[in-house]
């Protein structure tokens, strides 16, 4: 089975429906996103990806920091031009490779990690490239313009932005047209569509990526209580999997489960395929070929009006289901 393909945006980048998100392929220095890294089955993973007509990553140099980059580069290495890379800058990475988590948007900052992330991933352009959180120092106008002499130069060949409002969209937009834009979006995490992000999007032309398709693995049924994660999974410190939004999260699971046996699929494809129906791209990320192959399958899902329904009123828009994240990343979403 191949993929079939879409446009993201109205600028000519053409996609595979789904997308593989390649953050949990290699650790963090700081923390421990989603358990332990195996450099060879993530190259697998990248490759059997390919084969099945997945050709989009998507990274950025805070990943590790730059350890992600540098394991793209080892699984697409003499077969560059058969990938569609995204990769992302604006979490500051100093000269030592540290993260000093402010956000840097200036021009001259734009330039100095394009640079890094070419070299990181031993390529000579990126295919799409994000600004990865809004400088709220910076003026939207600066880093677009930067941007956009990537791409007059060759280096860059669309850009995007992620976790930004209607408002920073049209100034960016204004500048130069932007691609994409990529936020947290899935049945338990729909805040573009409340703020009215995703209608700005469709007027403009612009398209979506969701990122944590799978609300960061609780939308699998694999996670039955807070233990099922190890110690030092930072998902612990997240609203939505703590205790006050736990339970009542874990019934919704179920019931999207009961709707997935149905169907005979799973909870994970029966979500990546409510998504798909909308035209919106996801990313779910994974290490592993056999949770890829699942991913992939979910692409050939159709789901009826009346699906769509039914999933919808499990989890009506509005539903609270804990934040996607601790406070002080909260506060660096526009």
């Amino acid at each position: 089975m191949k993929i079939k393909k879409m446009t993201l945006g109205s600028q000519g980048l053409v996609v595979p429906t789904i997308g593989l998100g390649c953050m949990g392929m290699t650790g963090f220095e700081e923390a421990n996103m989603y358990g332990e890294a195996d450099e060879q089955e993530a190259i697998a993973t990248i490759h059997r990806s390919l084969e099945l007509g997945g050709n989009f990553l998507d990274t950025a140099d805070l990943y590790g920091p730059l350890k992600n980059e540098q394991l793209i580069a080892k699984a697409i290495k003499g077969n560059r031009s058969s990938y569609i890379i995204a990769t992302k800058f604006g979490w500051e990475i100093d000269d030592n490779n540290r993260v000093t988590w402010a956000i840097n948007g200036k021009r001259k900052y734009v330039k100095k990690s394009l640079e890094r992330s070419l070299k990181n991933l031993n390529t000579d352009y990126i295919d799409l490239y994000y600004l990865h959180r809004l400088d709220k120092n910076t003026p939207i106008e600066e880093t677009v313009e930067a941007m956009s002499e990537l791409v007059k130069e060759g280096k860059v060949g669309y850009i995007g932005l992620s976790e930004v409002s209607s408002e920073t969209v049209k100034r960016a937009h204004a500048v130069h047209p932007i691609t994409a834009v990529q936020s947290e979006y899935s049945l338990f995490e729909r805040t573009v569509e409340e703020r009215g992000v995703l209608q700005t999007l469709n007027k403009l032309g612009i398209g979506f990526v969701a990122y944590s398709p799978l609300g960061r693995g609780f939308l699998s049924g694999q996670i039955r209580s807070i233990y099922d994660l190890p110690e030092n999974d930072f998902r612990r410190a997240i609203p939505r999997f703590q205790e006050a939004h736990f339970a009542k999260n874990l019934e919704l699971v179920k019931a999207i489960e009961a709707l997935a046996g149905e169907k005979n699929v799973t909870p994970s494809q029966l979500a990546l395929a409510w998504i798909m129906s909308k035209d919106i791209l996801p990313i779910p990320g994974t290490k592993r070929r056999k949770y890829l192959e699942q991913n992939i399958a979910a692409t050939a899902i159709p789901l009826s009006g009346a699906d769509l329904a039914n999933l919808e009123s499990i989890v009506p828009l509005g539903t609270d289901t804990g934040k996607p994240y601790d406070e002080f990343s909260m506060g660096l979403i526009d």
